[in-house]
């Protein structure tokens, strides 16, 4: 196995286990200069594409990164892989914030009705970055013969997950370990549905698992990834405050004075997983207890370093 990150927002002391494994390889580089890509591709059997920038306030905080990173880097992978004729399953990662301003959809399904609104802005950039990936793929898919899958991740959480770039549970987490208010954006009536990343990794595992089946073919697909469970953000400060026994209280905090500009909020981000449970029988297994209190391990034991 071969894993290439730059680091940008992450640190080896995340897969210090790996590694030291004899069939683990660790490159540090910049996915959009790597060059070893091609021959690397020329020899994988499956290919996990998931380099993006990710995170509330990277993406706001650098546009022209995410257009570059999500799509240029996606382009040169599904470039080379169709120059290497590969026979590889590609997964090419995509988001639930492809769905953006639909917040007429109760349970959002991979056939509904998308929706962007440019004077919104947020996330409208991400979104269209994830959206163009799909495109990509299925394009790559269907004049190269591509063995690709695409998943719509719904905010994907896990041990070693850190609040710096706004990922919420553990900005939440760290709040309360340090005594500090934990501070809702908004009102914090938005809904969310948060997925293990243990529970993610084994749905795409699965989706690959079948890929080879001419029954059930999933290539060029795009299947919701996630946890039907949904919770609203405010809920979720009172249900981190109760795991953690803090004392901490909640406070509110306006979308423009959190993010430094007009933000349009998506009001649910709630997944229909039909799909996925129909072509794997996928069920999540990992509740959001169970991943907050492992989480909140990783803080207090230092785990976590960035």
């Amino acid at each position: 196995m071969v894993a290439v990150d730059d680091l940008s927002t992450g640190c080896l002391d995340n897969i210090i286990d790996l590694v030291e494994h004899t069939r683990f390889t660790f490159i540090e580089a910049d996915f959009l200069k790597w060059d070893q890509l091609a021959t690397e591709i020329t020899k994988a059997e499956r290919i996990y594409h998931l380099a993006a920038v990710v995170g509330m306030f990277r993406v706001i905080k650098e546009p022209t990164t995410v257009i570059r990173v999500n799509v240029c880097g996606t382009e040169r992978l599904l470039e080379a892989a169709a120059d290497c004729k590969s026979k590889a399953y590609i997964i090419i990662a995509s988001s639930s914030s492809v769905y953006s301003h639909s917040n007429n959809i109760n349970d959002l399904s991979e056939d509904a009705d998308l929706t962007y609104t440019q004077e919104d802005g947020g996330l409208t950039g991400y979104a269209l970055s994830k959206l163009t990936n799909e495109v990509q793929a299925r394009a790559y898919h269907r004049e190269y013969g591509l063995r690709v899958i695409i998943p719509r991740f719904f905010n994907v959480v896990g041990p070693h997950q850190t609040g710096t770039y706004g990922f919420v549970i553990p900005r939440f987490i760290q709040q309360a370990i340090d005594g500090q208010s934990l501070t809702v954006f908004g009102d914090g009536s938005q809904i969310r549905s948060f997925c293990d990343i243990r529970d993610t990794i084994n749905a795409l595992d699965r989706l690959v698992d079948i890929m080879p089946n001419a029954d059930a073919s999933v290539c060029g697909e795009v299947i919701n990834v996630g946890n039907t469970r949904d919770i609203s953000i405010l809920d979720l400060a009172k249900l981190v405050i109760a795991r953690t026994g803090s004392k901490s209280s909640i406070e509110f905090v306006p979308f423009d004075q959190a993010y430094g500009e007009h933000f349009y909020q998506i009001t649910q981000r709630k997944p229909n997983v039909n799909k996925l449970k129909r072509l794997t029988g996928f069920t999540p297994k990992w509740t959001l207890e169970n991943t907050i209190d492992d989480l909140l391990e990783k803080k207090l034991t230092g785990g976590i370093t960035q």
